[in-house]
């Protein structure tokens, strides 16, 4: 008993299990509170709103985590759960606010496959951003997918041949167009959507679930920028339970002070080989004495695929953009 506590319980590390509490996945975050989805895809399915217990101490919870809810989990109005506990992560997909943040974020948990959308014009590519992107989705083990939208305004035989040598799949889409293509890659997945303000995310979230009304923005005709129009990451059940995509707020930056090259090379099965076989310890494959060049002069990789990989490595360093 604690001196001049009398009558109160000692102190004890011991925590509570929680063995009864209810499995929920956290579909929205808000100003400390979480939209959890309880009992999805049964009759019994409903949203649950949540805070987080104190017990998670500095433990995060982000869009996509798999939880333990308890206290009042009927998702009547004006009732609040707990979350105890955050399950065991398959991905986590982070970035920093530069690349000299030593603190990394997680955006979204527990995706597998990144959709890099990015506007073949109003506003223009930025490759330098969808290499980042690239790397992030390498980095955190998720397939990635470039939408490229507004093909209405210019061609997309450019920017495609320019990431043919890392065989990235792509879907080209169009204002009003078809999106069949798009949604086959989506199927059976649980997908993230990146990409600067103005490039059509929003539009295709509204497309590919109707009722999820998300604001679309303009770019700006002096800066060719979008704005801000969504404030924080949601994730949405594709019509059918198909899948689940995840729309994101636009970024302007996308910092990776926390990749590690190995983590990059390790998406490149044909130089991964290379590297591990050819490279002096801790190469980060942009040194003079990279084994890599050797490797491909011997016609174990292409120079296209080096090339690719060591812009995607040098994407790490310098300006986001």
């Amino acid at each position: 008993m604690r001196p001049g506590r009398r009558g109160s319980r000692p102190r004890t590390r011991r925590r509570p299990a929680h063995e009864d509490a209810s499995p929920g996945l956290v579909t929205a975050v808000d100003r400390g509170r979480y939209r959890c989805l309880v009992a999805a895809g049964t009759p019994g399915e409903r949203a649950v709103t949540a805070m987080r217990a104190r017990e998670l101490g500095r433990k995060g919870v982000v869009v996509g985590d798999h939880v333990a809810l308890v206290g009042d989990v009927t998702g009547d109005t004006d009732t609040l759960a707990r979350i105890v506990r955050v399950e065991p992560r398959t991905s986590s997909l982070r970035r920093t606010a530069d690349d000299t943040d030593p603190f990394e974020r997680i955006i979204v948990a527990n995706a597998d496959r990144l959709v890099i959308v990015t506007a073949l014009a109003d506003p223009e590519p930025r490759p330098r951003m969808i290499d980042r992107q690239l790397v992030a989705a390498f980095d955190a083990g998720m397939d990635p997918l470039l939408c490229l939208t507004k093909a209405d305004l210019a061609d997309p035989a450019g920017l495609v041949s320019e990431y043919a040598p890392i065989g990235v799949p792509y879907v080209v889409t169009r204002r009003g167009g078809d999106l069949e293509g798009l949604r086959e890659h989506l199927t059976g997945h649980t997908s993230v959507l990146v990409g600067h303000s103005g490039v059509g995310k929003s539009t295709l979230v509204n497309a590919l679930v109707p009722d999820a009304e998300r604001a679309v923005s303009h770019v700006n005709a002096v800066t060719g920028r979008g704005r801000h129009t969504s404030s924080s990451a949601i994730a949405l059940e594709l019509p059918g339970g198909d899948g689940w995509i995840i729309d994101t707020p636009g970024v302007r930056s996308f910092g990776l002070a926390h990749v590690k090259p190995e983590n990059v090379v390790r998406a490149f099965d044909d130089l991964a080989e290379g590297a591990e076989e050819r490279c002096p310890p801790h190469c980060d494959h942009l040194q003079d004495d990279c084994g890599l060049d050797g490797w491909v002069k011997d016609g174990r990789a292409s120079r296209a695929r080096l090339d690719s990989l060591r812009r995607l490595l040098s994407s790490r360093e310098g300006e986001a953009e």
